[in-house]
């Protein structure tokens, strides 16, 4: 799979908008072979447990403690698109 990138500079939030627009079109099944193809499965892991220990020492709803690994898989995802751009993103500013 490859993303449709335009060629213009992207800020990095018109490039996590457009990550976003192309999972709203994904079905289950593709999402899940393409974070199969980009993602090894230990960092799968490792998000997880990272999750869950994170979410030990504060107190997070059920529902945000099962959605951390998920945001933690869409940052990767974000920063694996980043990196195979042929021109870095404008700056974020946090």
């Amino acid at each position: 799979m490859s993303f449709d990138v335009p060629s213009d500079r992207l800020t990095r939030q018109e490039l996590a908008w457009e990550l976003v627009e192309i999972f709203e079109e994904l079905h289950v099944d593709k999402l899940n072979e393409m974070i199969a193809m980009n993602v090894p499965l230990e960092t799968l892991e490792f998000f997880s447990a990272y999750a869950n220990d994170f979410a030990e020492g504060d107190v997070i709803t059920p529902n945000t403690r099962n959605r951390l690994p998920n945001l933690m898989l869409l940052g990767y995802l974000l920063r694996l698109l980043e990196e195979r751009l042929p021109v870095e993103p404008e700056p974020f500013d946090a």
